[in-house]
């Protein structure tokens, strides 16, 4: 990578509070990532009207196209998300469901990095295996390991800095974000 162009990632977050775990860990990615990688959120999947065929009958509604745009122009996307029920939040399977609908694919060979946190022991894992279901219907490309799922996360993470608080943490997701810049130069020089 050079100075002109840095990889572009950009971060799309499964909880609508405004300080959510998820909002935190999202917040610090870009002073945890490697040199010349660009983090950027995206707008809030709760902007996103529920899924209706009819709606999409009608044409796609705007902030569903910018989403994809955003995701569709961007090197690579890090799902940070809460584990609700065992699984991943209405509003991010929302999300996912209208743009799997879009016809750009923007999550078509997409590399992806998934990061969870929750106040319990197992970090999110149940939600992240549910995500990763979807994702293999987006047909992307899901960085296997190293894995973040953040347990214990009050303990870990500023909400109201919106940042990581803890070492091992910070440690454990910089160390993620290395191996997805490299997933995603390897994804980019494979296309070219």
């Amino acid at each position: 990578m050079s100075d002109q162009n840095p990889l572009r990632l950009v971060t799309l977050v499964g909880s609508l509070r405004r300080l959510s775990f998820h909002a935190a860990i999202a917040d610090s990615l870009q002073t945890l990532a490697p040199e010349n990688v660009q983090v950027t959120r995206l707008p809030s999947v709760g902007l996103l009207p529920h899924y209706d065929a009819d709606v999409q009958a009608e044409g796609f509604p705007q902030t569903v196209l910018e989403l994809g745009n955003a995701i569709g122009e961007a090197d690579g996307v890090i799902i940070v998300t809460p584990e609700y029920n065992y699984s991943v939040p209405g509003v991010l399977k929302n999300a996912l469901d209208w743009l799997s609908r879009l016809p750009t694919a923007p999550f078509a060979g997409k590399p992806v990095a998934i990061q969870s946190a929750s106040p319990g022991i197992f970090g999110g894992a149940r939600a992240q295996y549910h995500l990763r279901q979807s994702l293999v219907f987006l047909d992307s490309q899901v960085l296997n390991k190293p894995e973040v799922m953040v347990g214990g996360a009050a303990s870990k993470l500023d909400v109201e800095g919106k940042s990581v608080t803890d070492p091992q943490t910070r440690e454990i997701i910089s160390a993620q974000l290395k191996s997805f810049a490299a997933f995603t130069m390897q994804h980019k020089l494979a296309i070219k």
